[in-house]
């Protein structure tokens, strides 16, 4: 694990934030990209990466304190400003919606939108899970004798903290699974799943010409990585037996499964004309 990349005097680069940078400044040419080939003003790209961002990181970290209420209300300063603890349902969520409310001012539907940013979203979630997996931030799985099992020990929430309380520890010693158990890499999972969903996305961009289908494609296919996923992470269980991610996983397969089959019934349902977007380079 490499929590800290390296220092620029009084400064401190950590992998997690240098990773979360990538994924953005990928994800925002990818979206680029797809702007320019759907006649979208390139700018408008910019515009949707930095609304991700600032709304993102606020969601994110506004879930992390929900999840930990009592340490909040003891610390609320502290928690609130700490720099770790980020849920990415969270953040991409409450960026969701923002996105939305300026697809609006816009004038720019925004399922022509989530079509654009599918692909970017996919691949930048991915890069981002690699910051995670650097920084050991106990985003990791469970243990397992796998030949890539990761020793996560020094990472800045190492398994003897992660898994405390746990029915995992339970079968360690005192209860206390040691640092360096070998742990299912997720964040790693993460990024390779990631990276197939951003490449089925991709081709299908110009295979579809039914606006919406493809964002839809990403809630069901991003939904179920990450339903998958959670089987073998150890978030607590919150409801039959499932965790809350698992649980969010679930609402956006089943809306995008509802989407697209309304989709496929509609096609003419998002109508788009890129004239009609309200946008002056010159006047923002």
């Amino acid at each position: 694990m490499c929590p800290e990349l390296f220092k620029i005097g009084p400064f401190t680069v950590y992998s997690y934030g240098f990773m979360l940078a990538i994924a953005f400044i990928v994800a925002s040419y990818i979206l680029s990209i797809e702007f320019k080939r759907k006649g979208i003003h390139q700018d408008l790209a910019s515009e949707v990466t930095v609304l991700s961002l600032i709304f993102g990181i606020i969601g994110a970290k506004l879930f992390h304190l929900f999840d930990i209420w009592e340490e909040f209300l003891q610390d609320p300063i502290g928690e609130a400003f700490t720099p770790g603890g980020l849920v990415w349902y969270g953040g991409f969520l409450v960026a969701l919606i923002a996105v939305y409310i300026n697809s609006r001012r816009r004038n720019l539907p925004f399922l022509v939108l989530g079509d654009a940013a599918a692909p970017a979203l996919a691949l930048g979630y991915g890069i981002g899970r690699i910051g995670c997996h650097l920084s050991g931030d106990g985003d990791y799985g469970i243990p397992t004798s796998l030949p890539w099992g990761t020793d996560y020990s020094k990472g800045t929430y190492p398994p003897s903290i992660a898994f405390r309380g746990t029915e995992i520890a339970k079968s360690y010693p005192n209860g206390v699974v040691p640092d360096n158990t070998p742990l299912h890499p997720t964040p790693v999972y993460e990024f390779l799943l990631g990276v197939i969903i951003f490449l089925i996305l991709w081709n299908m961009r110009k295979k579809t010409d039914v606006n919406g289908k493809i964002f839809m494609w990403f809630l069901i296919l991003h939904g179920a990585a990450r339903f998958l996923i959670e089987f073998i992470r150890i978030n607590p269980k919150l409801l039959f037996g499932l965790s809350e991610a698992q649980l969010i996983s679930i609402v956006l397969m089943a809306g995008g499964l509802v989407g697209l089959y309304f989709l496929t019934k509609n096609p003419e349902l998002v109508q788009f004309n890129p004239k009609q977007i309200r946008y002056n380079p010159k006047k923002k």
